[in-house]
This record gives C-alpha cells, sequence and structure tokens, in this order.
C-alpha cells in the first residue's frame, strides 16, 4: 500500500462517474495514455492504471428518481472516517453519505462542505 493510501489528508483516488463507460474508457486511454481494467468485486467497476498502478476508476451512473452527475469525484484518506464524517458536520458540512463500508477495500463518506463542494474520506482497510 502505497504512501497516499495511508498518509491522512493525501488525494488517494479518482472515480468518474459516466453513463458511457466504454466511451469514457476510450477518451481517456487515448488521451492520457492510461489503461483500464475490470475489477474483480460486487458491481461493475473499471480500474485506471498509470504506469500499472492503480489510481482511480470508471463507475456508471445509476438511473432513478435522484441519478448520481456525471463528473469526477475525489478521494482523500483519512485516518478514521467516522470521526471525520463528524467533524464535518461539527464544522458546519453535511455528510451526504454516511461511513459505509466497501467490502476489501474500506471505509468511505460522503461529505458537503458549508459553501457546497463535495468531496469524499476514505480509510483505506491495512492489508
Amino acid at each position: 500500500m502505497t504512501d497516499q493510501f495511508r498518509k491522512q489528508g493525501a488525494f488517494s483516488w479518482f472515480e468518474l462517474t459516466t453513463t458511457d463507460v466504454r466511451a469514457a474508457e476510450a477518451f481517456y486511454t487515448r488521451l492520457f495514455g492510461w489503461t483500464t481494467e475490470p475489477w474483480v468485486g460486487e458491481g461493475s467497476y473499471t480500474l485506471i492504471k498509470v504506469d500499472g498502478k492503480e489510481v482511480g476508476g470508471i463507475v456508471s451512473a445509476p438511473s432513478g428518481e435522484s441519478p448520481k452527475p456525471c463528473g469526477w469525484g475525489l478521494y482523500v484518506t483519512v485516518t478514521d472516517v467516522d470521526e471525520t464524517a463528524r467533524k464535518a458536520e461539527e464544522f458546519g458540512g453535511k455528510v451526504l453519505v454516511p461511513p459505509t463500508d466497501i467490502p476489501r477495500v474500506g471505509r468511505f463518506c460522503l461529505i458537503e462542505d458549508p459553501l457546497g463542494a463535495v468531496i469524499t474520506a476514505i480509510t483505506y482497510r491495512r492489508g
């Protein structure tokens, strides 16, 4: 596990939510020279790699009454995601997705700052 997955406050993961995963893969792999591969786990997820190292992912936007908008999301490593969620609310933010486990990965929450910007805090599983 590299430093960005351990260090408090480090940007550690980038994730694209899109309505067309295949088109996004084609665009970004040609544009930046990234490679991609399917992640073996629950649901459909595509890993983004740079020089063979996993740096992000691409996920299909869910449909429904309130679909998640397309765009890039940022993940910041924290030592305790539950404490981070509590602090976010204490400091005037909102927790949009409460601390939730991601099997084999860790635990995350989605936070909105007092001005409306959204970011994800994550504690990675050691191993």
